[in-house]
């Protein structure tokens, strides 16, 4: 089965104010190297709009219906001081939540053995009641909650490798042992939380990592605490919150990380996936504020995807 890949020109849309790293030409430069000749197998699917309604799976009615009433029709509305809205925002979000939920879909129903969304804004930092950190959105929470939900799945692994921690994703799963939530991430950084003392119900796994650190770094997080949770756990689907900012080149961190290091990481988590899970596999793109570092490693990921 191929890799399917979840797009949409309009994640091109949503701006934000100038000099912010989280900008279009970030979601360009992605489609710009999956357009390349050696992705030319890759399935190809427009992502969806979502229904608001499956935002709720995870974020509580009050954040939803004060998001949604706080789109501006012009300018910005900001959120909290580097999150925000403009008119076309709203649909953007909601499009990278339709992407992921057609991942999940795809990869359970049989259809795909793997997928990738390249969506924008990032969503991992969402909380259950807050937006924050450039999301608005948790899509890789709704799309774990929506394998639970209409797939019945019983365990639902997320694995986050973000230079950030995902602390809206740990949030919304602290008290939830059908979810694992692991990460690595730098330490100390934006946005505090990760620290290995969080634990949850047993669900939670953190590795994080000290400013500086690289791929020899990243792996021993792998090995020694990532990948024996993940066979411990038993997940029925692995979900990946795919940052690309540990890479050296990204202005937001001070990581080490280059292509092959994305690239082995990806390979780990298909080794994990095709022997607990039957391969499934579904990566959603998060960070990664250096073009020609997000290209890089974006292309080192979705060839190993390929190869699933």
């Amino acid at each position: 089965m191929a890799t399917l890949l979840l797009h949409h020109p309009h994640f091109a849309l949503h701006k934000t104010s100038a000099g912010h790293p989280e900008r279009p030409d970030r979601y360009r430069a992605v489609e710009a190297v999956l357009g390349q000749p050696e992705f030319d197998a890759l399935l190809r699917e427009r992502a969806e709009v979502a229904d608001v309604a499956v935002t709720r799976y995870v974020h509580t009615d009050r954040y939803v219906d004060a998001l949604e009433e706080a789109r501006p029709n012009e300018g910005y509305v900001y959120l909290d001081g580097d999150t925000m809205m403009e008119p076309s925002t709203w649909e953007v979000v909601l499009r990278g939540v339709g992407g992921t939920l057609r991942a999940v879909d795809a990869v359970l129903d049989g259809e795909a053995q793997n997928a990738f969304v390249a969506c924008r804004p990032p969503g991992h930092h969402a909380e259950s009641e807050r937006a924050m950190g450039f999301c608005l959105f948790n899509n890789i929470g709704i799309g774990a909650r929506h394998a639970q939900k209409k797939h019945g799945l019983k365990k639902v692994a997320i694995v986050d490798f973000d230079v950030h921690h995902g602390n809206g994703t740990q949030e919304i799963f602290y008290s939830d042992p059908s979810v694992l939530y692991a990460s690595t991430h730098q330490m100390p950084l934006y946005p505090g939380t990760g620290a290995m003392s969080e634990t949850g119900t047993g669900n939670i796994f953190n590795a994080p990592l000290a400013p500086g650190d690289g791929g020899v770094k990243l792996r021993e997080a792998f090995n020694d605490h990532i990948l024996p949770a993940l066979e411990t756990f038993g997940p029925e689907l692995i979900i990946v919150s795919a940052g690309f900012d540990a890479h050296e080149r990204d202005p937001l961190a001070s990581l080490r990380m280059v292509e092959e290091d994305f690239a082995w990481v990806t390979r780990k988590l298909m080794e994990s996936a095709e022997k607990l899970c039957g391969g499934r596999l579904v990566s959603v793109l998060e960070g990664g504020y250096d073009l020609q570092g997000l290209s890089g490693s974006v292309k080192a990921h979705v060839s190993e995807l390929q190869k699933g």
